[in-house]
């Protein structure tokens, strides 16, 4: 995508909604929106209808893309401030996952192998 490219919502693949549900409510501090769904599970920030949707339509425990494969690298969380980033950074430490930062943020993977960027 052209730099600068700003998306409304992203949809992931995801191998188990329990685990998708506790990274990115629990840790990342996402609101649930919908989890009635089947098999689905959809999130936002600030009372958006959802930023993130998620599904296990690949089937429950599929594994990611092999490494090379087309689809989606990563994608961009932006946080409004140091100060949030800092907190989020402190619950990604807590819940046991090291960020790789670097002048892009700080770049994390959730449990189904979906990579993401924290930034501000």
């Amino acid at each position: 995508m052209a730099p600068g490219t700003t998306l409304g919502h992203v949809h992931l693949n995801v191998a188990d909604i329990g685990s998708t549900d506790a990274f990115y409510a629990g840790t990342l501090g996402f609101d649930v929106t919908t989890r009635s769904y089947p098999g689905a599970l959809f999130l936002s920030a600030g009372g958006y209808h959802h930023h993130i949707g998620s599904n296990t339509w690949e089937g429950p425990g599929a594994p990611p893309p092999p490494a090379g494969a087309l689809g989606l690298d990563a994608y961009e969380i932006v946080l409004p401030d140091a100060a949030a980033l800092e907190l989020t950074l402190a619950r990604v430490a807590e819940a046991g996952l090291e960020p790789r930062e670097d002048e892009a943020g700080a770049l994390v993977a959730d449990p189904s192998g979906n990579s993401l960027i924290l930034r501000t």
